[in-house]
């Protein structure tokens, strides 16, 4: 493989992760919120969470892989497994390593979900709303494309996305954080339909 093959291949698997990793937190938060329509129904939105979650994780493999046997950036395994070992753009590589870990936790845990019980499980799940940040912040200050179009309009877009979910969960006003988020989705949807 040459090494611009390699190049466009870290690059490109990067800013799908990012598009993916987005849509796992959004639709995580949609579960969360039970959103729901005679159209949509809740289990597809589960469903979908967990399909985009492996989704993701292929795409990030493909990802470090192809940054670590690249030889422009000379990385190796120790600076994608440990976090500000990398002499490369330490900062941002290892902020890149700990959404790695974080990432890393959640599926693990996930997998073995029945064993250390629904509590533990959803308390380590919580890393998402680390892991997420610390990707993007990664991806602006390792990626070669940052200021480009293209990607700005991905990261805003990505950003937006979860940040409006955020806020919807936010500021339902409930004892239920959720409730207020909920109701006022399911009330447009149902307007929606009838039309």
């Amino acid at each position: 493989m040459t090494n611009s093959v390699l190049w466009y291949t870290t690059r490109g698997a990067g800013a799908v992760t990012l598009i993916l990793l987005s849509s796992v937190v959004v639709l995580g938060i949609l579960s969360t919120m039970r959103v729901q329509s005679r159209r949509w129904p809740r289990f597809l939105t589960t469903g979908l969470h967990r399909n985009l979650a492996l989704m993701t994780l292929v795409f990030l493999a493909l990802h470090i892989v192809t940054a670590v046997v690249d030889p422009y950036t000379n990385l190796g395994w120790a600076a994608a497994l440990i976090p500000f070992s990398s002499s490369y753009r330490t900062l941002w590589l290892g902020l890149g390593v700990i959404a790695f870990e974080l990432l890393a936790a959640i599926v693990l845990t996930s997998l073995v979900r029945g064993l250390i019980g629904h509590r533990t499980w959803r308390a380590i799940h919580w890393l998402t709303y680390a892991a997420w940040p610390v990707g993007v912040l990664h991806g602006i200050g390792t990626g070669t494309d940052t200021l480009s179009v293209w990607m700005l309009a991905i990261t805003a877009g990505c950003v937006a996305a979860v940040g409006v979910a955020v806020f919807l969960r936010l500021t339902s006003g409930s004892a239920d954080p959720l409730a207020g988020a909920r109701t006022t989705f399911r009330v447009a949807v149902d307007r929606r339909e009838a039309r």
